[in-house]
Order: structure tokens, then C-alpha cells, then sequence
């Protein structure tokens, strides 16, 4: 069974930046694809970021060049460092784990989320 914990949430102002960490247990985590998630109130939950486990990436349109993704196997830990905040990036955070069937990611672990506010 994997578990993770998502860290790092908080009050940042417009424009500042914050760093999310997802703690994962488990053995099997360089295996996985690694993915944060967001919901804003009264929102679906969008997809955000995605890391391989061969390092690739890919994010939403509404976050590039503004947030990165990245993991450390070793730390079992994968991060998503957000710079330029905006309001609008006000959400539970999500970290999820994923597996790819047929060229579609598919989460099967979820963590509990970190609140992230933008507000100035």
C-alpha cells in the first residue's frame, strides 16, 4: 500500500512563491508517475503537474513557467514549486500517484491535500 502526505500549503501574497512536498512510504515509489492535483471551492479538480519516473513533465497551460515539478526517489518526496502566485491558484493541493494505461495517466493513490491560499 502506498500512502502520501502532502506539505507546504499556506498564506502566500500575489506574486510570491511556496513549495508543496508529498511524502511517499512505500517501496514502490520510483515506479510511479507523480501528479499534483488541485480544487479550488466549488470546482472540479484539475490536473496540475506530472513527473515520470524517468523525469519528464507536463503541466497545465494556466501554470507553465510558473510552477515545476520535480522528485527525489532517493526522499521518496516529489515537490511542486510555485512561483508568481495568484489568486486564482487558491486550492487544496492534491499529490497523486499514478500508473499509464494506453497513453492515459490513471491516479491510483490520492494524499489528504495541502490548502494553499493567494491573497493579498
Amino acid at each position: 500500500q502506498v500512502q502520501l502526505v502532502e506539505s507546504g500549503g499556506g498564506l502566500v501574497q500575489p506574486g510570491g512563491s511556496l513549495r508543496l512536498s508529498c511524502a511517499a512510504s512505500g517501496s514502490i515509489f520510483s515506479i510511479y508517475a507523480m501528479g499534483w492535483y488541485r480544487q479550488a471551492p466549488g470546482k472540479q479538480r484539475e490536473f496540475v503537474a506530472r513527473i515520470t519516473s524517468s523525469g519528464s513533465t507536463n503541466y497545465v497551460n494556466s501554470v507553465k513557467g510558473r510552477f515545476t515539478i520535480s522528485r527525489d526517489n532517493a526522499k521518496n518526496t516529489v515537490y511542486l514549486q510555485m512561483n508568481s502566485l495568484k489568486p486564482e491558484d487558491t486550492a487544496v493541493y492534491y499529490c497523486s500517484a499514478d500508473r499509464q494505461y494506453s497513453g492515459v495517466y490513471y491516479s491510483d493513490y490520492w494524499g489528504q491535500g495541502t490548502r494553499v491560499t493567494v491573497s493579498s
